[in-house]
C-alpha cells in the first residue's frame, strides 16, 4: 500500500511482516508531508503492538518533519505500541542527536536488534 505525495515530498510503504508492520519512507519529510505521514502510521496504531519506520530511504528531514515523529511517537506509547526507527542515515542520525531526540526513539538494526545511540 503506498501513498504519494508530490515527487519532492514524500512516499510511504507499509507492510505486515509477522507482527511487526513496517513502515517505509522514500523522499523528504517536511513541512507538506508530515500530514501524510501521520495520517498514514496513526491509523496504524490501534491495531499493532510494534510499528518500524525505515529512514533509509529519506533524504531530508526538518523540524517539522521530526515533531511528526515526535507526535507518532506519544500516540503508539498511549496505545501501548512500540514505534521504533531503523537505517537512519548519518543526516537524519545527527539531528536526533542535536535535538536530543535520539534518546527518546529505539534505534534497531536491519535485523530487529535493537541498537545503541
Amino acid at each position: 500500500m503506498a501513498d504519494k505525495a508530490p515527487a519532492s515530498a514524500l512516499t510511504i510503504d507499509t507492510k505486515k511482516v509477522g507482527e511487526v508492520v513496517v513502515v517505509h519512507l522514500h523522499g523528504r519529510l517536511v513541512g507538506d508531508a508530515r500530514d501524510i505521514l501521520y495520517a498514514e502510521v496513526h491509523k496504524l496504531i490501534p491495531g499493532s503492538k510494534r510499528i518500524v519506520l525505515d529512514l533509509g530511504d529519506l533524504t531530508h528531514m526538518d523540524s517539522m518533519g521530526l515533531g511528526t515523529l515526535a507526535r507518532l511517537y506519544v500516540s503508539a506509547r498511549s496505545a501501548s505500541c512500540a514505534l521504533e526507527l531503523m537505517n537512519l542515515s548519518h543526516g537524519i542520525r545527527k539531528l536526533l542527536v542535536l535535538t536530543n531526540m535520539l534518546s527518546v526513539f529505539s534505534v534497531i538494526g536491519e535485523h530487529g536488534i535493537k541498537m545503541g545511540p
